[in-house]
């Protein structure tokens, strides 16, 4: 469906608040905004508030306070013209497992007003775009949960939607099945010129994924930028060194010669493994290993790890995302 719109962003939310019973607030003050034809990810654990979000702005659910449009629409407001243009992929399938895959998007695209040629011909170029060929056909009782995940999102965008929204789409799928429908998702934006809102928990998804990405945390948004930009901010490597169990002794007077060396930014120490934020890891690394040794320290493994998404997580809400 080609819907045109003035706005300079294809969604903008303006200080969500969304409470459940028991008090329990899933956003608090919910703040961003997203250009057109871009990947944009909603990174954050389960609880932080990402589901609810595509809930609101599919108009699934509706906020306490707060503003939210989707391609200049209200979704408060005007929720029937926001789900005439939008596409939404959900965590829980909408795929009906007594029919085939291609009944299925016939299906789906009637419920969107389509028919005739102009919808065989739109689930054709479907198949083929996911690699359904061989199974169209089938039952979707057969389908392996990466062919379930593919026809739910050929499901989402059969009438050509403006907005795609895609909540945690892999969860669930193996390490193959994750990557093919990654794949899939970058062609759609280029393919398609659909702007999209992926939801993830998996930092892998969102670095490989997003143009840009914004980091919720109990319902607000602590960081926002693209994954290049926000991993340069690091200013750089994060060296990890473990080290053998009876170096206790001389813990202190390490720690003293490690960040009086140039290049270290800080020193941590956590049992037997030292962990040191420096600026460049492979160049500093070998200063780093000769000053444990003079002190007669015995190293049994080191690790140097570059600029990550896990790192800028752990740096903006002060916990690894798995917990």
């Amino acid at each position: 469906m080609s819907f045109k719109y003035d706005n300079k962003y294809a969604i903008e939310v303006n200080n969500l608040v969304k409470t459940y019973k028991d008090s329990i607030r899933a956003l608090d003050g919910l703040s961003f905004s997203i250009k057109p034809g871009i990947i944009y990810g909603l990174l954050g654990p389960n609880g932080a508030g990402k589901s609810t979000t595509v809930k609101i702005l599919t108009t699934l659910s509706r906020p306490n306070s707060g503003e939210a449009k989707v391609l200049g629409i209200d979704v408060i407001s005007e929720p029937g013209k926001v789900r005439s243009v939008i596409g939404c992929v959900s965590q829980k399938s909408g795929i009906c497992f007594e029919s085939t895959g291609r009944e299925n998007l016939i299906l789906q695209g009637q419920l969107q007003g389509m028919g005739g040629k102009q919808l065989n011909d739109r689930v054709d170029e479907l198949i083929n775009i996911f690699k359904l060929n061989e199974a169209a056909n089938r039952s979707t009782m057969t389908y392996s949960g990466g062919m379930l995940r593919k026809l739910d999102i050929a499901m989402g965008i059969i009438h050509n939607p403006q907005m795609l929204f895609l909540d945690e789409p892999t969860t669930g799928l193996d390490p193959e099945a994750r990557g093919a429908l990654w794949d899939i998702i970058t062609d759609l934006s280029k393919m398609e010129k659909v702007t999209i809102l992926l939801t993830s928990h998996y930092l892998d998804e969102i670095d490989r994924l997003a143009d840009c990405l914004a980091i919720i945390d109990e319902g607000k948004v602590v960081v926002e930028g693209s994954p290049k930009q926000l991993k340069e901010e690091l200013e750089g490597d994060i060296i990890k060194v473990e080290l053998q169990k009876d170096y206790f002794s001389k813990k202190s007077q390490m720690i003293n010669i490690l960040q009086e060396q140039q290049g270290v930014k800080k020193v941590e120490v956590k049992g037997r493994k030292v962990q040191l934020q420096v600026g460049n890891g492979s160049t500093i690394l070998p200063n780093i290993l000769q000053l444990i040794q003079s002190l007669s320290v015995e190293v049994l493994s080191v690790e140097v790890i570059p600029p990550s998404l896990d790192v800028v997580y752990f740096k903006y809400t002060g916990k690894n995302i798995e917990n």
